[in-house]
């Protein structure tokens, strides 16, 4: 039911950019990349190895919509993660708002392992000059594994001191009413070669000590469509 809910949500999404946006043309972007590790809010999701992922957006004015999937690794019969989503940009007062949800599907989870699950998203952002501040916080009432409700809350900075460079950051606390609380950061650079391919070399941390919490360098390219 809560996969159903965000895949429901994002094709209302859609449906609603068609009627209230008849005059936008639809705009289709896709990615594909490959990463030494893929870290998710601190947190390996490979087991430390690599990951090819990749993924479709399709932006109606200030609706949007998308889905995106990476290879994963728990130790279980799990191969997949699929992420559908959508949500609504616009502006206000200088500030770029996005609201949201995403859903989150793990492909061939054990029967029982509870891995599915929505969450809701808002964000806002800000762009002085080069540089760039935002804050974004995530819900969910039914959390992945065991965990039930789980708010994240993230604050970001990016900074571009030319068009091709971009060093940025961010410090996250990830709140869980069964597992412990805990804090995450990460900081990197990422190159753009051409409008269609870039690099990122990023830090992760936690507070966490754990073989997949524990600091460490990603690498990733990625390739725009």
């Amino acid at each position: 039911m809560r996969t159903a809910l965000a895949c429901a949500a994002a094709v209302a999404t859609l449906l609603t950019a068609g009627a209230a946006s008849a005059q936008e043309t639809p705009e289709i972007a896709w990615n594909l990349g490959v990463t030494t590790d893929y870290v998710f809010r601190g947190y390996s999701q490979t087991a430390e190895d690599p990951a090819i992922f990749g993924g479709v957006d399709l932006t109606v004015g200030s609706f949007y919509a998308g889905a995106w999937a990476s290879n994963v690794e728990f130790g279980d019969d799990t191969d997949a993660e699929v992420d559908i989503y959508g949500g609504y940009r616009t502006e206000a007062a200088g500030f770029a708002v996005d609201v949201g949800v995403v859903g989150y599907l793990y492909v061939s989870a054990p029967a029982g392992a509870d891995y599915d699950y929505a969450e809701f998203k808002a964000a806002v952002s800000r762009a002085i000059g080069p540089v760039t501040l935002g804050a974004a916080a995530y819900w969910s009432p039914d959390f992945f594994g065991a965990d039930e409700e789980a708010v994240y809350v993230e604050a970001s900075a990016a900074f571009s001191p030319a068009p091709q460079w971009t060093v940025s950051g961010a410090v996250g606390h990830q709140s869980l009413d069964v597992n412990a609380d805990y804090a995450t950061w990460n900081a990197g650079i990422a190159y753009a070669f051409t409008d269609h391919v870039a690099i990122d070399v990023r830090y992760h941390d936690t507070d966490v000590v754990g073989p997949l919490s524990d600091d460490r360098v990603v690498g990733a390219l990625k390739f725009l469509f």
